[in-house]
């Protein structure tokens, strides 16, 4: 999974479809995520020392990342993501409608790098 904390996605399928919104937290053994805004359900929570007043709270749960696409920094449209190799060997995501680096992923290696 491309995705990373912080990336700003889109919700493309679903009950939240076109919520634009910060990923909150990544799953990768579930395959979800948590987008801030998006798939909002009521929880009911009992009394407890933890929430005294017991009741209603509105939080996010995890969506399947396969319905989210991240948004170019360039364009701000959605994209698909793809990783690169640089020349110093070094593997960074980047957007695949424009090209545009989305942030190194592994540090330089000799034997990825240009010759």
């Amino acid at each position: 999974m491309l995705i990373r904390i912080d990336d700003q996605v889109v919700v493309i399928a679903g009950a939240s479809k076109g919520t634009r919104g910060k990923v909150l937290k990544v799953d990768r053994e579930k395959n979800k995520v948590v987008v801030e805004g998006a798939g909002r359900v009521w929880k009911h929570v009992r009394r407890s020392q933890k929430n005294p007043q017991g009741g209603r709270l509105n939080v996010e749960m995890p969506i399947d990342a396969s319905n989210v696409m991240v948004i170019c920094p360039k364009t701000n449209q959605p994209t698909r993501v793809g990783v690169r190799y640089l020349e110093d060997g070094s593997k960074e995501r980047y957007a695949k409608k424009s090209g545009a680096s989305l942030g190194q992923i592994s540090p330089p290696r000799a034997a990825y790098a240009a010759k």
